[in-house]
């Protein structure tokens, strides 16, 4: 079992910055990958960006985050960061790390994963 638990979330202005952080236990941290997904009342969760584990980390982002949305990987801490600015109302959701193996070609497909936090509410409001 690997549990992960996210943190950072609240209220933040249009054009603000905010930092979520996703920790990691029960696992051998470097060996996943770690996706952030995010979710809204009535919406599907939506793929935001991942990074790649077992050596050689790449990152992946989709394209309403890129740019704006910066991951980051510390693996002596068991820990995985995004980093969003820039931030508009319809990047409020309900922001969740996952963890799994996926083959890169399912990467950005929530099936993929087996271990979910409880998520971190994002709120985007003047």
């Amino acid at each position: 079992q690997v549990q992960l638990v996210e943190s950072g979330g609240g209220l933040v202005q249009p054009g603000g910055s905010l930092s979520l952080s996703c920790a990691a236990s029960g696992g051998t941290f470097s060996r996943y990958t770690i996706s952030w997904f995010r979710q809204t009342p009535g919406k599907e969760r939506e793929f935001v960006g991942a990074v790649r584990g077992s050596g050689g980390n790449t990152y992946h982002y989709a394209d309403s985050v890129k740019g704006r949305f910066t991951i980051s990987r510390d693996n002596a801490k068991s820990t995985v960061y995004l980093q969003m600015n820039r931030l508009n109302p319809e990047d409020s959701a309900l922001y969740y790390c996952a963890a799994g193996q996926p083959i890169l070609s399912a990467l950005r497909s929530e099936t993929m994963y087996y271990y979910w936090g409880q998520g971190t509410q994002v709120t985007v409001s003047s």
